[in-house]
C-alpha cells in the first residue's frame, strides 16, 4: 500500500540522567503509538556522559520505528560527545551533524547550531580573538547546516537543530538570554534551501513556534516547554507530512 502521510514526533531536552531508568518509557510508548519516525532534538544526556547515553538507550530500544537526532549543548559538558554519540548511533540512532538521511521519502538534515544572537542583535566577527571564535562557531555550524541542506534532493525536507535560527521561539526566555539560545545565522541557509519544517530545543522556556523570514514553520519542541503549553497533550510535536510512498509490510505491523 501506500503511504499518504508521515507522522513525525518531535521532542529535545529530554535530559536523560544516570536515574532515569524507567522514567521515559512511557513517552516513548506514547511516541509508538502516534508517530512514524521520532525526532531528537539535542540536549538528550543531563551532562554529556555515556553513562546517561547507554540509560536512553535501554528506555528507547523498544520503539521499532527510524529515530533521528542531534546532540545539544549538555551532550557536550564532560567532552565525552563522541562516545555519547557512538552509543546513541550503535543502538540504532542516526544522530546528525551536518549530515542527511532519508525516511519514507522525507528527507532530513540535522546539526546542533550555536548561539550568537538575532537580527541586529547578532554579535559580529570583531575584536578580540575569543570573540572572533566565539562568531565562528555560528558561522561553521551555518554552513554544515547549509551544505547538508544543498544535499537534499526530495521534495519533502525537515531540519533538526537542537539551537533556534529565530527569535520568535525563545520569546518568553529573559530577554538578556536570547543571545545564548540561538542565531540568525541558522536562519540564513533556509532563505537558498527552504524545508517543510524547522525543529529545535534549548529555550524550555520559549514559544512553541514561529516563522521564518520566509514563511517556513519553526516548532520549539523542548520538553518541558511542551509539558507546559500542553498539559493534556503527549509532551512532544506531531508534525504531519503528506507523502506518496510503498510502504514495507513490516514497517505496518
Amino acid at each position: 500500500m501506500a503511504r499518504e502521510v508521515v507522522r513525525l514526533a518531535a521532542v529535545g531536552d529530554i535530559h536523560c540522567n544516570k536515574t532515569s531508568q524507567g522514567s521515559l518509557q512511557p513517552l516513548f510508548a506514547q511516541v509508538a503509538e502516534h508517530a512514524d519516525i521520532l525526532i531528537l532534538c539535542g540536549d538528550l544526556t543531563d551532562y554529556g556522559l555515556p553513562e546517561e547515553a547507554q540509560v536512553l538507550v535501554q528506555e528507547i530500544k523498544a520503539l521499532k520505528l527510524p529515530i533521528i537526532g542531534v546532540l545539544g549543548n549538555h551532550d557536550y559538558e564532560s567532552g565525552q560527545q563522541d562516545e555519547v554519540r557512538d552509543i546513541l548511533c550503535d543502538a540504532g540512532i542516526t544522530m546528525l551533524d551536518g549530515d542527511t538521511c532519508e525516511f519514507h521519502g522525507i528527507g532530513f538534515a540535522g546539526i546542533k547550531g550555536f548561539a550568537g544572537g538575532f537580527g541586529r542583535g547578532t554579535l559580529g566577527f570583531w575584536g578580540e580573538p575569543a570573540i572572533k571564535t566565539f562568531v565562528q562557531e555560528a558561522i561553521d555550524e551555518a554552513l554544515k547546516l547549509e551544505s547538508a541542506l544543498a544535499r537534499l534532493r526530495m521534495e519533502q525536507r525537515i531540519a533538526v537543530l537542537h539551537y533556534a535560527p529565530i527569535q520568535a521561539t525563545v520569546e518568553g526566555e529573559p530577554p538578556e538570554i536570547f543571545p545564548f539560545l540561538g542565531t540568525s545565522r541558522l536562519e540564513e541557509p533556509f532563505l537558498r534551501y527552504p524545508v517543510k519544517a524547522i525543529f529545535h530545543g534549548h529555550a524550555h522556556n520559549g514559544a512553541p513556534e514561529g516563522q521564518t523570514m520566509g514563511g517556513i514553520p519553526v516548532y520549539n519542541v523542548s520538553h518541558s516547554l511542551l509539558k507546559k503549553h500542553y498539559p493534556e497533550q503527549p509532551a512532544f510535536r506531531i508534525f504531519e507530512v503528506p507523502i506518496n510512498e510503498p510502504v514495507a509490510q513490516e514497517a505496518e505491523a
